[in-house]
Order: structure tokens, then sequence, then C-alpha cells
């Protein structure tokens, strides 16, 4: 094989109600709304387009590990454990359903905080190299 996958462009993240998430992920976490019709709402957050899909109740990106605890599908990342706390203290006064900051046992450490759906989502306070290298002047 000699091309290669470049990037993840798009993640589908299954909602209830696509108008109440999309104004939820606009006012809660600062996305750009870029298009909306009454299965999807298309926004731009973190460097990435979010579908947020028109879902059947009860469906979340969330998965059940193999010790039976409800994980998250994706991680976003923030430069360093003080904006990690600062973003951890905003997410609480918007009233987002947050867990405390952990301690993995790795470098940096970690929060999940969850959407309207109950869509979990992982903050992690390490920005990985390749993306410091190109991204952060």
């Amino acid at each position: 094989m000699t091309e290669k996958l470049w990037r993840v462009g798009t993640t589908y993240i299954p909602v209830i109600d696509v108008k109440a998430s999309a104004d939820w992920y606009v006012s809660k976490l600062g996305a750009e709304l870029n298009y909306h019709d009454q299965d999807k709402a298309i926004i731009n957050l973190a460097d990435q387009s979010l579908f947020l899909v028109k879902a059947k109740e009860g469906q979340t990106s969330n998965f059940i590990d193999v010790k039976g605890q409800v994980r998250f599908s994706l991680t976003f990342e923030v430069d360093g454990q003080s904006a990690l706390e600062s973003m951890h203290h905003d997410f609480i006064n918007k009233g987002i359903k947050v867990g405390e900051i952990e301690n993995r046992g790795h470098v940096g450490r970690n929060f999940v905080f969850e959407d309207l759906d109950g869509n979990k989502f992982d903050v992690w306070s390490e920005l990985s190299p390749t993306f410091r290298k190109k991204q952060v002047k």
C-alpha cells in the first residue's frame, strides 16, 4: 500500500434533538455551526468536523470496556495542566456534567464530560508532539 490516511476529518455523534444539541455544542463548547437540518448538524470543533446525527433515544458513542466501564470514544487535547484545570472549572460553571480530574498513571491529567445525550468525551492535558510542532507557535 503506497497511500496513507492523513487525518480524521469527521466524527459522527448520535443525538436525539439535533437543534438542541447543536445549540449546546455552540454555547457550551464554542463550536462553530456550519449546517443544520432536521436530521443533522455539522459543527467545527477542535479542528475537526463533527456531525450531530439524529438517532433513536438511548444511542450514544460510548462503549463498555472489558471491565464493564462505560468509556468515551474521543479525547480532546489542551495545552497543559493549568489549561485543563481552567477548562474543568469553566465546564462546571456552564453546568456541563464533568468528572473529577484524574491521574491515570501516564503523563498529564484527564477529565471526562458529557453532552446532552450522555455522549462521553475525554479531555487530556497534553498536546500531541506532532500537533504541537505543526500548529502551536
